[in-house]
């Protein structure tokens, strides 16, 4: 038993009361990340290695599959260690850093998501200049300026929810350090704090969202003016992948934050909260490597280069 006068951070309860749901969630879990990790690390090398992949969409998508693998890799191996032992504690400060990237990765995405709806738009509808107007600067700059706005987003959020009183409890009711669930615990008038996440939030996710939205109803109407069916199923197929991500993030994203926050059915927000964080880092890469062409042909050009190079070496 833990002796929770000695606690020096908090208790991550998370299906504590159903052991064999835990144990099923666990499995799960498991398997995304192993999926997640192999997935996003090959995007990474693959963009890296590959002089057919040097080109903006590709970069963007190496910094999709690098936040992606941040997102898993905060929250998966502590929750494992939680599950699978006795001790189901977190440190304060294990729990600050966990919070802060929860926040500030969430951000991020949100943000790059909306890059990468403005990288297609530019395709699409200009795509003789494309290569002139998203140049290595204008990238570069943007990914930046991503993570930028989230860290001093998060610089808001975060020490303010760390600093809330919680009057002795330490018992946090999900299986990482969400926010929501920190400010649960609080003993005193969480309004402020709740209608400033609610701001943040709002700002975050519904101004990249229109930013989606207006690109790809511009990419529509020009899609629509090509006479080619075979054009236009080559437009539209450029930006599938993207349009498929969206709608998962999003979609569970808007569903998870539109409900009530004192719910009785804690345990929904939990399953949401493991697909957007979780699920989703792991569909990522087979959405995008399944479907592309170019993909499929680093992947055959790396592996003839390995073959070659052992048979060399054989020999």
């Amino acid at each position: 038993m833990i002796n929770e006068s000695c606690i020096n951070g908090f208790i991550l309860l998370g299906f504590t009361g159903q052991p064999q749901l835990e144990m099923i969630i666990s499995g799960v879990v498991f398997f995304c990340y192993t999926v997640a990790l192999t997935g996003n690390m090959a995007i990474i090398l693959l963009s890296f290695l590959d002089e057919h992949l040097q080109t903006p969409m590709y970069f963007f998508l190496r910094n999709l599959a690098i936040l992606d693998l941040c997102y898993t890799t905060n929250i998966v191996p502590q929750m494992l260690v939680n599950i699978w032992g006795q001790d189901k504690r977190i440190t304060f400060g294990g729990c600050a850093f966990q919070l802060f990237n929860d926040v500030t990765l969430c951000i991020v995405e949100c943000i790059l998501l909306a890059v990468m709806s403005y990288d297609r738009f530019i395709a699409v509808c200009k795509p003789l200049h494309y290569m002139t107007v998203m140049s290595a600067q204008l990238c570069q700059a943007l990914v930046v300026m991503a993570w930028v706005i989230s860290v001093i987003n998060c610089l808001i959020l975060s020490p303010y929810a760390m600093s809330l009183p919680r009057c002795g409890n330490h018992h946090l009711d999900h299986f990482f350090c969400e926010i929501s669930a920190m400010v649960k615990i609080a003993c005193v008038d969480t309004t402020a704090m709740e209608v400033t996440i609610f701001v943040v939030c709002l700002t975050m996710g519904l101004v990249p969202l229109l930013l989606i939205l207006v690109s790809y109803g511009f990419i529509t109407v020009a899609v629509l003016k090509i006479k080619s069916v075979t054009g236009r199923q080559k437009a539209f197929g450029t930006c599938s992948s993207h349009l498929i991500v969206v709608s998962i993030f999003y979609g569970t994203l808007i569903y998870m934050y539109i409900q009530p926050g004192n719910s009785p059915n804690q345990n929904e927000g939990k399953f949401l909260s493991i697909f957007y964080s979780i699920i989703t880092p792991s569909l990522n890469p087979l959405i995008y490597t399944l479907r592309n062409k170019k993909f499929k042909g680093a992947m055959k050009r790396l592996t003839r280069k390995e073959k070659h190079s052992m048979n060399t070496t054989r020999h």
